[in-house]
């Protein structure tokens, strides 16, 4: 099979790079990384996760993993800027035993996630286990607590197997990104977490979306109507227009129906209603229907009373 790349421009990866992303095996860092290259190191997180159409934490969890293998340098004082490549060290295997030997705390990091992983960590593992405990600097009882929480999740999103350590390590980075270097700091994390995931079923819930979860696009627009404020009953007006109109659930037909809400400060059934009620007297001397310009009619008023009402007796 000889593959053809299409356009003229040209573009150079070093067989270092290339290897390093090979042995990262992560297609979401390889992807950030060929966007580096082609805009030179200058655009900002926000422009890559606008071009990349992902989300800011997306792209700053692709960052720390290329800042782990030695492709991006990280530099504090650029604000949120995705930065040039280059090519820092790396652990060796050497360093790994010889931490190890010395009897640190690493080595009581590494026997209790191999008891509770349920194998021996291979030296790929152990590299990155010393990454997240060396370069990030999260103390031995936070690592053993993202741990188990990475546990946690696998057994209840996932097929009920362990997770990676290459799993464990994008949770360690994200971890880091948010400033979670103490206990306290991850149960509150923790704690928030499991709040987001409460508010992620009722709206599932709300949504008709049944025996299954999420996907990852799904949840990224649940989670922007979840920060832009919108309370549950907001939500379901909102589907309720989005399956009148469309005839189903179109995630972005109602995304669109939130983000107008949002941008005129509405964020509850009653605002909603309220604003309805008041397009709807506006549009009668315009003519005998409700609907017309987009106004309400009583009927449609009634059935969003109706889903206001039901909202609030759950």
């Amino acid at each position: 099979m000889k593959l053809s790349v299409t356009g003229s421009e040209i573009i150079t990866l070093t067989g270092q790079a290339v290897d390093k992303l090979i042995r990262a095996g992560d297609g979401d860092a390889a992807l950030l990384y060929l966007y580096s290259i082609k805009t030179h190191g200058q655009s900002t997180e926000t422009e890559a996760a606008k071009a990349l159409d992902k989300s800011k934490g997306w792209v700053a969890s692709a960052m720390a993993i290329l800042s782990r293998i030695g492709l991006l340098d990280i530099k504090t004082d650029a604000g949120d800027a995705v930065p040039e490549p280059h090519e820092p060290r790396e652990y060796t295997e050497d360093e790994v035993k010889a931490e190890m030997s010395s009897n640190t705390d690493f080595t009581i990091v590494v026997d209790e996630t191999q008891r509770r992983l349920g194998k021996i960590l291979s030296p790929d593992d152990l590299l990155r286990l010393f990454g997240i405990y060396d370069n990030l600097r999260l103390p031995p009882e936070v690592i053993l607590q993202l741990i188990t929480h990475c546990i946690n999740e696998s057994h209840t999103t996932g097929d009920g197997r362990s997770p990676s350590i290459r799993y464990i390590e994008k949770a360690a980075y994200t971890w880091e990104r948010e400033g979670i270097f103490t206990i306290e700091q991850a149960e509150d994390y923790l704690r928030a977490l499991e709040e987001r995931k409460s508010v992620r079923g009722k709206i599932r819930r709300t949504l008709q979306i049944k025996d299954r979860e999420f996907s990852a696009t799904e949840k990224k627009y649940v989670d922007s109507w979840v920060d832009m404020g919108f309370e549950i009953d907001a939500i379901e007006l909102a589907y309720d227009k989005t399956v009148i109109n469309t005839g189903s659930l179109s995630w972005p037909y109602m995304d669109t129906i939130l983000k107008r809400w949002h941008s005129g400060g509405i964020h509850t059934a009653q605002q909603v209603l309220e604003k309805d009620n008041k397009a709807g007297n506006g549009g009668a001397a315009a003519g005998q229907s409700g609907q017309k310009h987009g106004n309400p009619n009583s009927e449609e008023m009634e059935r969003m009373a109706r889903i206001l009402n039901k909202t609030k007796e759950e």
